[in-house]
């Protein structure tokens, strides 16, 4: 039998039974969550995988139950949650007039004053509740009111968190990057009420934000299983969630990782390349607190030998039906080729991967390969875009709020990736994808982008693209060689030597505006586009001549000269590694 064959979603659902009932409200700092370190580690010592449980501090949130009331025109009482990290209110809590913002994004504010008014915005991605906040802040806002999605009666009252800095922060990140405005969750039913009034007149509305932010020792738990080369392929998915079961989020990832390593063990002699076992902490209440210690703390092992990341998280929610799977450009063939051969009829979709959940290996340079079940487009639309479930971040989560039919699904296409990536003499990607992506989005900025001679920026991707194409070619012919039995393998070792270099380059360029070293808040809206450092090029050609058209200038020209180089240094590294292999 093949991996594929092997995975059982029985042991998966026994997993899930054990954690909910018996590991309920998992928050990291809790002694709860350190039950779920020692849990995920036996599982894994269990099946003769070594594991480690490693501790570190964390800055993380304890949100307790807010106290919200409209108070004009009409007397009406809310529940409430304080959401994670929100700056807690005095006594007598806060007061103001209510400014619907939609999404919370930066249009919906066009022709509106924030100023010293209290948001109401509702959960979306797009984007983030940290995103919002920030953005209220930015926009002058006194506090912020975030509604649930779902259904229009939906009366689950969502947790959350909305503190931006990614992992624990800097001294520059703390005073740059933390939340500044209390914040609560409400329930959807209780939010299009507050709208109904709003459609009326004005409405002044009262809260109180309860919450204890500090920091805490906190646990991450990590197995691995060794392969014949120092390369390895890491899986994760985060162990802490809100109170309540959290069936979807994310035991039942957990749960997928302890089986998938379960059967790769069995079959660890075939693995060309290791696998790696993540199982992260203060994803919910420190922004990726576990998996961006992980980074920072292993950063010459995984730059030198990671050569990918499956994230899971939330696999096999109720009611999904597609699937839908995002990833680095490099990535996409490879995976969907899987799906393909996987799914049967099923339909599936990809986006291009932006910097959410645990994607704390960006900067670091490793491709992202997150997927799992997806509502139909017509489901979204009736449900507020409830991507992830109705119930989500809420006591609703629930082991009912899992398919576990579908769930035998994930671990078959899950354990295809992954045997791919652990087993395959050449790596599968490619990079034409990814110069198409650099080449479409600087075409994209060319008519704003005058005044920093974009035009040979695009010039240079094209040459890379031409290059990439031919390194392409010739990996597909060396893949050819080996399955009819070549065995030198070291042309196998140059071309993955190159691609992985290409991804250490090409990735925090395309995905982050900070770079390698650092990482953007959570969130981020540059950060959802392709090369974010150069998302304000059209905002730069509306700015008259003056002192904030000159520094944004100068920064946007920096930022040019480092794609322009990046993308050369990219084009001269395949053709060096062609060259050794002609």
């Amino acid at each position: 039998m093949s991996v594929v064959e092997e995975v059982s979603a029985d042991r998966v659902r026994a997993h899930v039974e054990h954690i909910t009932t018996q590991i309920p409200s998992r928050l990291a700092g809790s002694q709860n969550a350190q039950r779920m370190a020692q849990y995920s580690a036996a599982a894994l010592s269990k099946e003769g995988i070594p594991a480690r449980i490693l501790e570190m501090p964390g800055l993380v949130s304890f949100p307790e139950n807010a106290e919200m009331r409209v108070l004009a025109p009409v007397e009406i009482a809310i529940e409430a949650n304080t959401l994670g990290h929100s700056l807690p209110t005095l006594a007598d809590g806060i007061a103001g007039e209510l400014l619907d913002v939609k999404s919370g994004a930066f249009h919906e504010y066009e022709g509106k004053d924030a100023t010293g008014r209290i948001t109401l915005s509702e959960l979306s991605y797009h984007p983030a509740r940290h995103e919002k906040q920030r953005i209220s802040a930015l926009m002058g806002a006194s506090g912020c009111v975030m509604m649930n999605w779902g259904h229009a009666g939906n009366t689950a009252v969502p947790f959350g968190s909305v503190k931006p800095v990614w992992g624990n922060p800097t001294p520059e990140t703390f005073k740059s990057e933390m939340a500044t405005l209390p914040c609560v969750g409400i329930a959807r039913s209780a939010g299009l009420k507050l709208r109904e009034l709003l459609a009326r007149g004005p409405v002044r509305v009262w809260f109180r934000a309860n919450v204890e932010n500090g920091w805490r020792p906190v646990e991450i738990t990590v197995g691995e299983i060794t392969g014949k080369s120092d390369d390895f392929v890491v899986v994760g998915g985060h162990q802490d969630s809100w109170p309540g079961p959290q069936a979807t989020d994310n035991a039942a990832g957990n749960a997928c990782i302890m089986e998938l390593g379960r059967v790769f063990q069995q079959h660890r002699d075939k693995l060309r390349r290791g696998l790696v076992l993540g199982f992260w902490t203060g994803h919910e209440t420190g922004t990726m607190v576990g998996s961006s210690w992980f980074v920072d703390r292993h950063w010459d092992r995984l730059r030198e030998h990671a050569v990918a990341y499956l994230q899971i998280d939330q696999p096999a929610c109720s009611g999904t039906t597609r699937w839908s799977a995002s990833s680095n450009a490099e990535l996409k063939r490879f995976h969907q080729n899987v799906e393909q051969r996987l799914l049967g009829n099923r339909p599936f979709a990809w986006r291009r991967a932006v910097k959410n959940g645990d994607a704390s290996f960006f900067g670091l340079g490793v491709p992202m390969l997150a997927a799992q079940g997806a509502y139909a487009e017509e489901e979204l639309k009736q449900t507020a875009l409830a991507n992830l479930g109705w119930w989500h971040h809420s006591l609703e989560n629930t082991i009912d709020k899992l398919d576990f039919d579908y769930m035998a699904v994930h671990l078959k296409v899950y354990a295809g990736y992954l045997w791919e990536l652990c087993t395959a003499v050449v790596l599968p990607f490619e990079f034409v994808s990814v110069a198409e992506q650099f080449i479409e989005r600087l075409d994209q900025f060319a008519p704003a982008g005058e005044a920093l001679d974009l035009v040979p920026v695009a010039t240079r991707a094209r040459t890379f693209a031409a290059a990439a194409r031919k390194l392409d070619d010739c990996a597909q012919e060396w893949r050819a060689r080996y399955e009819k039995g070549e065995q030198d393998e070291a042309a196998a070792d140059i071309l993955n030597d190159c691609m992985k270099r290409l991804s250490r380059t090409l990735i925090p360029l395309a995905s982050t505006a900070k770079g390698a070293y650092g990482h953007d808040p959570y969130g981020y809206t540059p950060q959802g586009s392709m090369i974010p450092s150069l998302y304000d090029v059209p905002q730069l050609a509306k700015l008259p001549e003056g002192e904030a058209r000159w520094m944004l200038e100068t920064q946007l020209v920096r930022e040019r000269n480092r794609v322009a180089d990046a993308i050369d240094d990219c084009r001269r590294l395949i053709d060096e590694t062609l060259a050794t292999l002609a």
